[in-house]
């Protein structure tokens, strides 16, 4: 017997009546349906149906042909959907309902915008500022195909057919038009993908016709986007774990290699800034100058096959709230709250997850954490929540992935431990079951993490407010509690040792970059040299290939990063100001111990 029969419509219609061509409304949810189930030539009898309830079924697509064209209320909400473009049949659907549909994306959201276009409510919120954003990358994306279309058929030998011509330019629109946030790209490409089509079909002439009939009724209403410049007091936080960070505005800084001015001194060096953010404010007051951002990661490429590459796309967290961030357009993607919260901390990973129907995806995931000790494991580009880990009674300082297990989470808390999790893969209600593997146990606490390079699943490093340390974090040893292998030493001063390390990170798979706050130095040393004169010491001096000069503030916890592709070194400080250090001279030629690299390229920020 199938599924759905006339009987099982009659009953679950309304009004109550005994012919289909009279049903209105109809709940067809908590069925276990699948896709194949729903039948055209059964469902397209409901001449009259206003509102359809598929709810909790088993859907990974709509059958393109349901015929019901007076559909005005349509929920779909916890199915198994991958696609809306058959969302077009229903040009008359005023409201729809996609949540728990986790293989649904913010692209998703436009192209239903896109095709819809009486479409007001999407899982029950307005949808004019969508409107509004579709109609903006539609513009600009109907520009660009028509620039390369005209650039194209200049080149075009007259003699070539014209089917090649058009599928070389199609392939060619596809390839090389792109604009718009990385978690937008497959709307872009679908789009770019149609005005190319339309082009082809027109000879050229009707791109501009083509990019004025999409305009919809609501983005006349749309919200506009707005950016504000960030000022910060130099007031002490209230908040009681981490010391503040003091932000102010900084004159222009001077570089080595920029050019030389009139007087024969170096000339200043002036950036234009892209954006200027405020997301991170309380209850998004412009007045609030308070909320400090505490972290940043960029999400990884889309790409496979790019290990470590990362997109435009950057995830931020301070205060209530974690903010997704397109870098080209300053468009604020997501915003996650959660009230009482102080977000310190977030990390990316990509998951591989398979559908119950076997089918295979590619989830971004990120990772947020901070005061309550709670690890937040956010689907950004489905917009949820998937799970929450009791990591720790205490705050959170720092989250960090392995680089080799894309479910292998460490987090670092004030309660001085570092636990290794398997946040292992949702499950058929997505959700995540965490396991504890390791808790490695720290003299004081641990500020940031970094998987030793050439070793990422056998030793983890970490700076601590006492220094830096180094785990054996091997799984296949007995031991599930493990105390500090060794505790590195940068001087052997007795005032300078032992200091907080609160930037830590690899410049490439030997050379390690350092600091602590108080000292005015980065210290660059080698890990191999190092590691390979340990013995049986549990205090091991670094072996220091060079010395950074950096500002010698007082105030901790300023970020140090590293770009290994291009052999950088950054740091901000408390003036405002980017350090930057091209090292790539020091890793070719290894300079004397000691060597001090004098103030580097500052970026006034």
């Amino acid at each position: 017997m199938a599924p759905l029969t006339p009987q099982l419509l009659l009953q679950r219609g309304r009004p109550k009546t005994d012919r289909l061509g009279k049903i209105q409304s109809l709940n067809l949810s908590g069925l276990e349906l699948l896709s194949e189930h729903l039948d055209p030539n059964l469902l397209g009898r409901l001449k009259k149906l206003k509102e359809l309830d598929l709810s909790n079924n088993l859907l990974e697509t709509l059958p393109a042909n349901l015929g019901l064209s007076h559909l005005r209320i349509l929920r779909c909400t916890n199915n198994q959907l991958g696609d809306v473009t058959t969302l077009h049949q229903f040009p008359e659907l005023e409201e729809l309902s996609l949540e728990g549909n986790p293989f649904l994306t913010v692209s998703d959201n436009l192209k239903v915008s896109f095709l819809l276009p009486k479409l007001r409510k999407v899982n029950g919120k307005d949808t004019a500022s969508t409107c509004s954003q579709v109609e903006s990358l539609d513009r600009e994306l109907t520009n660009r195909v028509t620039a390369l279309w005209q650039k194209f058929i200049a080149t075009v030998n007259p003699e070539e057919e014209a089917n090649k011509v058009q599928a070389d330019f199609m392939r060619s629109a596809v390839r090389d038009v792109r604009y718009g946030p990385e978690s937008l790209f497959e709307f872009t490409q679908w789009r770019v993908r149609m005005i190319a089509e339309e082009l082809v079909a027109s000879g050229g002439a009707q791109a501009h016709e083509a990019n004025a009939s999409v305009e919809h009724p609501q983005a006349a209403v749309g919200s506009k986007l707005r950016a504000r410049k960030v000022t910060k007091r130099p007031d002490d936080d209230e908040i009681s774990l981490p010391p503040t960070k003091r932000v102010r505005a900084s004159p222009p800084a001077q570089t080595e290699d920029s050019p030389m001015d009139a007087a024969g001194g170096q000339a200043a060096l002036h950036l234009e800034p892209l954006h200027f953010l405020q997301c991170h404010s309380r209850n998004n007051s412009p007045k609030d100058l308070e909320t400090q951002l505490w972290a940043c990661a960029f999400e990884p490429a889309r790409e496979e096959g790019h290990s470590g590459a990362t997109s435009q796309t950057v995830a931020t967290c301070g205060g209530e709230a974690v903010c997704v961030i397109d870098c080209q357009t300053g468009l604020v993607l997501h915003k996650y709250k959660v009230p009482g919260e102080e977000f310190f901390s977030v990390a990316w990973t990509a998951l591989t997850v398979a559908t119950q129907a076997g089918h295979k995806k590619r989830w971004n995931m990120l990772a947020a954490a901070g005061l309550r000790g709670m690890v937040r494991l956010l689907h950004v580009r489905a917009g949820f929540c998937c799970s929450v880990i009791r990591a720790h009674k205490k705050a959170i300082a720092t989250l960090c992935f392995s680089p080799t297990h894309e479910t292998h989470l460490f987090t670092a808390s004030y309660d001085k431990r570092i636990i290794l999790w398997d946040i292992g893969v949702p499950n058929h209600d997505y959700k995540f079951q965490a396991s504890q593997l390791l808790t490695l146990n720290c003299s004081s606490v641990p500020l940031r993490l970094c998987p030793v390079a050439t070793c990422p699943d056998s030793f983890l490093l970490a700076g601590c407010e006492g220094g830096c340390g180094c785990w054996d974090v091997r799984l296949d040893q007995p031991q599930k509690q493990r105390v500090c292998e060794v505790n590195f030493v940068f001087s052997g001063d007795s005032e300078v040792s032992g200091q907080r390390v609160d930037g830590l990170a690899f410049v490439n798979e030997d050379v390690v970059a350092s600091k602590g706050s108080g000292q005015g130095t980065i210290y660059l040393w080698s890990w191999s040299q190092t590691w390979a004169s340990r013995g049986s010491q549990s205090v091991l001096p670094v072996v220091i290939l060079a010395q950074l000069q950096w500002s010698p503030t007082s105030l901790a916890y300023f970020s140090l990063s590293t770009c290994p592709d291009k052999n950088l070194v950054l740091c901000g400080d408390e003036e405002g100001s980017v350090w930057i250090y091209d090292v790539e001279h020091l890793l070719k030629q290894p300079p004397p111990l000691e060597t001090t690299l004098q103030p580097p390229t500052q970026l006034p920020s």
